[in-house]
């Protein structure tokens, strides 16, 4: 039940250091959307959210993956530069594959950042990456991550992982 263990729980993305992912060696940061950087209710990437995640591309390439629909992705994202995979069917292998074909990355130089255990947390340990959970945004969810969740309370109760203990591996 590793598997579903991040290496890193912080409370929003804006907590994580990320001068010190820099200097681990970390070069890719794949972030997810929704409950992530932006709720589900969110058209638009908050200003803040923009130049947050615009300030992290002077050190690192940063990607959103989402496994909403490209419309949703698009839209969301339109006011930013940021690269994204669309309904990448997370914890499926297949958006990480595309992401090392593009940016021919190793997985170990990667770092994953979302909020469900599930899918996030779950794809990038399966491949060794950096995985960094977060406590979503809003209490509110699309239907299949209600499905996911109830799930995810198992997973996390099994492994005494606690929604608020914060922490950090070294």
């Amino acid at each position: 039940m590793k598997i579903f263990i991040p290496k890193m729980y912080k409370k929003s993305i804006f907590e994580i250091d990320y001068s010190k992912l820099k200097k681990l060696g970390y070069k890719l940061l794949i972030f997810d959307l929704d409950n992530t950087i932006g709720t589900i209710s969110e058209k638009v990437c908050s200003k803040k959210s923009q130049e947050f995640l615009n300030s992290l591309t002077k050190d690192f390439q940063v990607i959103i993956a989402s496994n909403s629909f490209k419309k949703r992705v698009s839209n969301f994202l339109k006011d930013t530069n940021l690269d994204y995979f669309s309904f990448s069917l997370k914890p499926t292998l297949k958006v990480l594959k595309k992401i090392t074909k593009k940016y021919q990355i190793e997985y170990s130089k990667m770092v994953i950042i979302g909020d469900q255990v599930l899918t996030d947390i779950f794809l990038g340990n399966r491949k060794g990456l950096m995985t960094i959970l977060v406590d979503p945004l809003y209490i509110k969810d699309f239907k299949i991550t209600k499905i996911n969740r109830n799930i995810e309370k198992l997973i996390m109760k099994k492994n005494k992982l606690i929604r608020g203990n914060y922490y950090e591996k070294e």
